[in-house]
């Protein structure tokens, strides 16, 4: 999959996944994890880029198991960011299934 494709679509996920509860990084890696293979290298430089421009917060939690960490969430300006993605992602989603049932259609004749 194309690099800054497969960007886009990882930095919707990670909206996504915030948006459903605070989470700390490696959570948010571990969650997209399951379903496709990614990275913290990944992750951690899409996460400090939504924090810069406006789409999250951070707070310290203190963590049982280790040093305090880093939860990130959502605001409203990330949610109404992730909105529009998912609107984008609609959109070109119906374009692409179009144009390849038509496809399809075609080599049938």
């Amino acid at each position: 999959m194309n690099t800054q494709f497969r960007k886009g679509v990882i930095e919707m996920c990670v909206l996504a996944t915030i948006s459903r509860k605070d989470c700390y990084g490696y959570e948010i890696v571990q969650e997209i994890a399951s379903y496709t293979e990614i990275n913290e290298g990944t992750v951690y430089p899409i996460l400090r880029r939504l924090t810069t421009e406006g789409h999250l917060v951070t707070y310290l939690r203190e963590s049982t198991l280790g040093p305090a960490r880093k939860y990130y969430h959502i605001t409203e300006q990330g949610q109404a960011y992730l909105h529009s993605l998912q609107t984008d992602w609609q959109q070109l989603f119906e374009m692409v299934n179009h144009l390849l049932n038509q496809t399809k259609r075609e080599e049938q004749r």
